[in-house]
């Protein structure tokens, strides 16, 4: 089954047994009915498994190329559970350029309980291995990055955890399945904010992850229903109807970027870009080869790099909504600095490139050219 199939068939294999339902009904219910103790039908409790939300998991899972799908009520309770693999002392490569909730996960929470991060640039893989040592236990790849756009070369970081018997997880938020899939490229779990892309219609909160070993996904079940972090059947059936149009709504995500992109990279008063589409990107090679388009998120600073500069410039947009989030059907903008990266110390997002000035755009899938004529009344 090819992937435009998969987005609306993908993992759906059960008919409604009542009334034959073409779409799995919202289970709204916490509770099921037992013949004797025990005896029940499949579903006992629904923080434990709900039919709306099991219909989902299969369709993350089938969309992954994965064997395994598990729902969250937030892309960072999926990030949760993966880090409650570890134990005190245990140690993870990550990223240093990340979504900030991420960062502030495993430096406000996790640290205190003994687990040991390392934030380092993964642009070059072979920086990776320099850092593992007998404590590690965990590779977290996010590609393409937030909000600078980096890309990380996934097959070279399976090589690398492979090679020191490590997990490697990989954020697939920005790039969704329809642009890489990296349990084909070697990862052991990927993680999905399914608020963003997967959901696409900016009216849900989830998480996701895919995995293809067993023993891992029982693990990961365990912690998801021990942890209680689970999402809704009205939640599960929202975002399981987005999953049936991602691959025409990623389709125009795609072109509107490369036409924005293109055109801020022309505009005279913007200083940099950031769009792995460009041959100039550092590592366009790596995207061109693991992504199948280069998506519909970008970054820019204006020259001067000024702060008053760029948050005139976010708030005179008028289709562009200034808003957190991304990945909806609606344009967004953001300024990384104050809304989403605002919990990491100043002087660790700018060694990154998250300056003051740096918008993050979502482009949207409206009328590209409408986009553009918001950006140029807007940058002036």
């Amino acid at each position: 089954m090819k992937f435009n199939t998969k987005t609306i068939h993908g993992g759906q294999h059960d008919v409604d047994p009542a009334y034959g339902s073409v779409m799995p009904p919202i289970y709204q219910t916490s509770t099921y009915a037992q013949s004797t103790p025990g005896g029940h039908k499949g579903y006992e409790y629904s923080r434990s498994g709900n039919p709306t939300r099991a219909a989902l998991e299969r369709a993350f899972a089938s969309i992954e190329n994965g064997k395994h799908g598990l729902a969250f009520a937030s892309g960072l309770a999926a990030i949760d559970a993966v880090i409650k693999l570890l134990k005190p002392g245990d140690e993870v490569i990550s990223t240093n350029d990340l979504y900030g909730g991420t960062y502030r996960l495993f430096t406000k929470v996790f640290e205190q309980f003994g687990v040991k991060f390392h934030f380092i640039g993964m642009e070059n893989a072979a920086n990776v291995e320099k850092y593992v040592n007998d404590n590690t236990r965990l590779i977290w790849v996010e590609t393409p990055t937030n909000p600078m756009m980096n890309i990380i070369d996934i097959k070279a970081c399976a090589a690398v955890a492979r090679k020191h018997d490590l997990l490697l997880a990989v954020d697939n938020t920005f790039a969704t399945p329809y642009l890489q899939q990296p349990l084909d490229l070697g990862a052991d779990i990927v993680m999905h904010s399914a608020t963003k892309y997967l959901g696409g219609h900016s009216d849900v909160v989830m998480g996701a992850l895919v995995v293809n070993d067993d023993n891992l996904a029982e693990k990961l079940y365990f912690i998801q229903n021990a942890s209680g972090a689970v999402c809704g059947p009205q939640d599960s059936f929202l975002v399981l109807r987005g999953l049936k149009t991602l691959h025409v709504r990623m389709q125009r995500h795609c072109e509107n970027g490369k036409a924005i992109a293109e055109y801020l990279l022309d505009h005279p008063k913007i200083e940099k870009v950031y769009w792995p589409g460009f041959e100039s990107h550092p590592n366009h090679v790596i995207a061109r080869d693991q992504m199948r388009d280069f998506g519909g998120m970008i970054s820019f600073v204006t020259k001067g790099n000024n702060y008053d500069e760029a948050v005139r410039i976010v708030e005179n947009l008028k289709i562009f909504t200034l808003a957190e989030s991304l990945g909806g059907v609606e344009s967004l903008a953001g300024h990384p600095a104050s809304m989403t990266h605002a919990s990491i110390p100043k002087e660790e997002r700018e060694k990154t490139g998250v300056v003051d000035a740096l918008i993050r755009l979502s482009v949207g899938i409206e009328d590209v050219k409408d986009l553009i004529e918001d950006l140029e009344q807007a940058i002036g």
